[in-house]
């Protein structure tokens, strides 16, 4: 029997684990992939407070042995299903089943890429998914948003304050984003936007994005844009099906919770970019790890009285 199981070994699921660590429980982390999360991806964290630079991967590793040397457990099974039985949960991954008293949901979120062919490659050479997070890489040059909701929009007026010049690449001619934010960015003069089109290639130099190419969806007509950087927002996309019997989820299937990571069941917390939130950033996927595992352990104690 453990006392926490904590599904995910991202920034938020590794912090609980550390929290629970510290409040005397036994934490035991489930990754499918690797641990770290997305955040292994990024070249560069340089908003991360007390932190001026580091490395995603070197952040994710230190994260990562703070959790083993504080005593949590982490194990490389893909985390299918969860048994509600009241004060038991049996947490049933692709390897076997485990009980535990309580268990924090951490799964993360996956941006949704433009599923073009090097896309992958190009990450941290160009290619981002957070303009908040790599914007200020891109100072004084020319760079790309694709998409046409509101994280869309805010990241291109955000890169429009820093960068020569932005496109803003959506494939219709309508955006779904709020009409003022639409308005304030029209009014930027460093913003182009390139409406009715999508990116279909990227192209490279020397390793690095030096150009996307657009294609007018009406005409065919292909057009290149000469950018050092493209940060795609067109999405993400969490995966919580799997919980959908202990935890309920909103539309586009982030789990309902609020900032006190509560689900709607006893003994099952969320924390991160899994849950209905405004803001998905480094700091708050671990504040949500810190709040869910003392929520945790707070219910742990409850049980005991």
């Amino acid at each position: 029997m453990t006392d926490i199981i904590i599904v995910g070994a991202g920034p938020a699921g590794l912090t609980a684990a550390i929290y629970a660590q510290r409040a005397g429980r036994k934490a035991v982390v489930f990754e499918a992939s690797v641990y770290g999360g997305q955040i292994v991806n990024t070249p560069e964290i340089e908003n991360y407070p007390a932190i001026k630079k580091i490395s995603g991967y070197e952040f994710a590793q230190t994260l990562y042995e703070q959790a083993k040397d504080l005593g949590a457990e982490i194990k490389m099974e893909r985390v299918v299903g969860i048994k509600d039985g009241g004060s038991v949960k049996t947490v049933v991954t692709d390897k076997g089943e485990y009980e535990c008293r309580a268990v924090i949901l951490a799964t993360g979120a996956k941006n949704r890429p433009l599923g073009l062919e090097n896309e992958k490659a190009l990450i941290g050479k160009g290619v981002s998914y957070c303009a908040t997070c790599d914007g200020m890489f891109f100072r004084g040059k020319t760079v790309a948003v694709a998409g046409g909701g509101n994280t869309a929009v805010e990241d291109a007026f955000f890169l429009s304050n820093y960068c020569e010049k932005v496109y803003l690449i959506h494939r219709r001619d309508e955006f779904r984003a709020h009409e003022r934010e639409v308005e304030k960015l029209r009014a930027k003069e460093n913003v182009e936007f390139v409406l009715n089109k999508n990116v279909t290639a990227l192209r490279e130099d020397g390793g690095r994005l030096c150009a996307v190419e657009v294609t007018d969806k009406n005409t065919n007509e292909k057009q290149e844009l000469s950018v050092a950087g493209l940060f795609v927002a067109i999405g993400q996309s969490p995966d919580n099906t799997a919980f959908e019997n202990v935890a309920s989820l909103a539309d586009g299937g982030y789990i309902k919770a609020g900032e006190d990571c509560l689900t709607g069941t006893d003994g099952i917390f969320t924390a991160g970019d899994c849950r209905t939130k405004a803001v998905r950033q480094l700091t708050t996927a671990a504040s949500d790890g810190a709040a869910a595992a003392l929520a945790a352990s707070g219910y742990i104690d409850s049980m005991d009285i």
